[in-house]
């Protein structure tokens, strides 16, 4: 199979995008415009007849001082992963992405190695000795995903076990998704544990009401996120990047983006951001307030947003990263908590996958991160 590998336009992208059943929000050409401290470039692979078979956002990131870029495509690029020939699907890219001028090239395939489901990974918690996620057998291994890994391996891709250089914009490894398709909403919520099924309960009795806000509450937004930020510690983004990414993704599709809140006697006391493409949707910020815990105010519009997703005709609810750690005096353990109360089951994904073009500039930007 001959491919060839040329620029697309936007329109072009979004279109192929489209036309598929899902891909990644990181992926859609929008999404170009929220990491405006990126140049980007949108990449198309056809056939021979010439056909549009597979397309690409690629960001490029400028090296300090010199003219060289750091290529990168966040779960992506969007092409046959299991084709037998995968070189012929890279080996343009890397060449196009040298000619721009990229010293090296950083890519998540979306694609996914192992499922735990709930039942398995609450015995990983339950045992002493078991410390990962990878320590607990999986419910389900992709062997194809394990021929990928060995095809990138043998063709000098190297996998970055940390998220190597990722400039902090690196992917999750480690997700976790409620599977919708095939099943009823009732089924779904069966899936919760009794304690999910308890909260959303108290706050429906509470009074708890879960509202969807608009690019005017994206203030209301912040305020939550931002308490939320100092009670987690970590470095909030500013509200001048929620607004961007509001703007630019649903002027895209305008049901890209959504924000939810959950709120209780006309106070807000937790809020979410919802992104959409195609069949898959992400919960992708979370924030909440210091009071109000009482009424679970988070359980009730994680429900609420699952059933609107399973109403929108998606095949599955992502709620983002986890870490890979069972552990329970682990201070990210909470999140794989929280999140395996939903039923569903966390997926592990091939990883980052690194290809130095330029390999003294690589290790000058390996050393020049580690020192950050």
């Amino acid at each position: 199979m001959s491919l060839t590998l040329r620029t697309i336009s936007r329109e072009q992208h979004l279109a192929y995008i489209q036309s598929l059943p899902s891909a990644s929000h990181c992926q859609v050409p929008a999404w170009a415009d929220v990491k405006t401290e990126w140049r980007s470039e949108n990449l198309g692979w056809f056939d021979k007849t010439g056909q549009l078979v597979g397309a690409g956002l690629v960001l490029y990131r400028q090296l300090p001082k010199i003219k060289r870029y750091l290529a990168y495509l966040p779960e992506g690029p969007v092409i046959n992963w299991y084709a037998p020939n995968l070189d012929d699907w890279l080996q343009p890219m890397l060449a196009h992405l040298k000619q721009q001028g990229a010293f090296s090239v950083k890519m998540g395939p979306p694609v996914v190695i192992r499922r735990w489901d709930a039942p398995a990974i609450k015995s990983g918690i339950q045992d002493p000795d078991v410390k990962r996620l990878r320590d607990v057998e999986a419910t389900h291994i992709e062997p194809r995903a394990f021929e990928v890994a060995d095809r990138l391996r043998k063709m000098g891709w190297q996998q970055s076990e940390d998220g190597g250089a990722g400039f902090g914009d690196v992917q999750p490894r480690y997700v976790y998704q409620v599977p919708l398709a095939n099943r009823s909403l009732d089924d779904v919520h069966k899936g919760f544990n009794q304690l999910w099924r308890r909260n959303i309960k108290k706050a429906e009795k509470a009074g708890v009401e879960v509202v969807q806000g608009g690019y005017y509450d994206l203030e209301e937004w912040q305020r939550l996120y931002e308490i939320t930020a100092v009670r987690d510690r970590f470095r909030p983004r500013p509200l001048s990047y929620f607004q961007r990414m509001w703007s630019v993704l649903n002027t895209e599709d305008p049901n890209r983006m959504r924000l939810y809140f959950a709120r209780h006697n006309g106070v807000n006391l937790s809020a979410a951001t919802m992104l959409v493409v195609g069949g898959h949707v992400w919960y992708s910020y979370g924030a909440s307030d210091n009071i109000g815990r009482e009424v679970r105010p988070s359980n009730a519009m994680q429900w609420r947003m699952l059933r609107d997703a399973y109403a929108m005709g998606a095949t599955v609810y992502d709620l983002r990263g986890i870490s890979d750690s069972l552990d329970e005096t682990d201070h990210l353990f909470g999140l794989i908590q929280f999140k395996v109360g939903t039923g569903g089951e966390a997926v592990e994904y091939v990883g980052e996958w690194d290809f130095p073009l330029n390999k003294l500039l690589h290790k000058a930007l390996d050393m020049y991160m580690s020192r950050r």
